[in-house]
């Protein structure tokens, strides 16, 4: 996790890594994680170097040297942070949602103004006695939802849906609720039952604000959807060289995974040198395949949707307005 520093005219410093008290870079979920056979991952602001002995991770100032026979891969725990005074003593704490469908809480034992956030976790929150959790990818809100003066909790998860974790306890000390729906999942498809027209998609990540000044909050909503792009008008020639290019890929794609058993599957070679000969393979046929992907048309596009949810005037909710 990053901040990135106010300054003068609305311009903002370059991005420093958020660290504890005691200097280290709070990252949850990250660093080495258990070691899977012949394959080592690493979650975090991690890089890979190839030299003269093999593959090395830099990760936090240390250089890993991965043993030899033995690979890694770099990976991240889609972390998303909200900044909230969650114990009510007047300092910013974080609240972090990750790719699990979790929300931690890394408490910030400073002040306002300089910030000393704890070491002892990060401590993931209960919700209805036990551990918060959503349909992966949670990305959590503070707000006051229910207006009684108590913050609340609004998450967000992978699968689309949002929802409402009610604050039943204090100011200071919050509990929280077991939870309730507020916005059903979306969907997202990746091929050619991708949908012409916007929809909601996936990953949701909200903001709580009284969006139309009626008194009432509302809900902004960012996704991650697909959409059928207009497909393009074709001459006959053109027709007949998509479909070549079609069955070109097919072949491609069979070689594609051949190769990819042979340099990196569960049944890799264990000669060094074979294997790295299938690892060049395996990035040919890659490229010849995203070579082949550009010339045709694209199935379906990637986009990223806000929606605007706003609140009705006769809503009510547990224990809300």
């Amino acid at each position: 996790m990053f901040i990135f520093r106010g300054g003068p005219k609305r311009t903002f410093a370059a991005p420093a890594k958020i660290k504890d008290k005691n200097g280290k870079s709070i990252n949850i979920g990250g660093g080495r994680r258990p070691d899977s056979g012949n394959f080592f991952l690493f979650a975090g602001d991690a890089k890979s170097e190839q030299t003269d002995k093999g593959q090395v991770i830099i990760y936090e100032g240390e250089r890993i040297e991965v043993p030899e026979g033995k690979s890694a891969g770099i990976t991240g725990t889609a972390s998303a942070v909200h900044a909230v005074d969650w114990d009510g003593d007047g300092d910013l704490d974080l609240l972090v949602g990750d790719i699990g469908g979790n929300v931690y809480l890394v408490t910030n034992e400073g002040t306002a103004s300089s910030y000393s956030f704890a070491t002892d976790g990060p401590n993931q929150l209960q919700a209805g006695g036990k551990p918060l959790h959503v349909a992966g990818d949670a990305g959590p809100f503070a707000a006051d939802w229910d207006g009684d003066g108590r913050i609340d909790l609004i998450v967000g998860a992978g699968d689309g849906g949002v929802s409402y974790f009610r604050n039943t306890g204090s100011v200071k000390a919050p509990e929280l609720a077991s939870p309730v729906q507020l916005v059903a999942p979306g969907s997202a498809s990746f091929g050619g039952d991708a949908p012409h027209e916007p929809r909601r998609g996936i990953r949701s990540k909200v903001c709580v604000a009284d969006w139309n000044g009626d008194g009432r909050l509302d809900l902004l909503l960012g996704d991650f959807a697909t959409q059928k792009p207009k497909p393009p008008e074709l001459t006959d020639e053109e027709k007949a060289e998509h479909d070549k290019l079609r069955k070109d890929l097919d072949a491609l794609r069979q070689d594609y995974n051949k190769l990819y058993e042979k340099a990196y599957g569960a049944s890799k070679v264990t000669d060094e040198t074979e294997r790295k000969q299938f690892q060049k393979q395996f990035g040919e046929v890659r490229t010849k395949m995203y070579e082949l992907q550009s010339k045709l048309p694209r199935e379906y596009e990637n986009h990223g949707w806000v929606w605007l949810l706003l609140r009705k005037p006769a809503e009510t909710t547990a224990g809300g307005r």
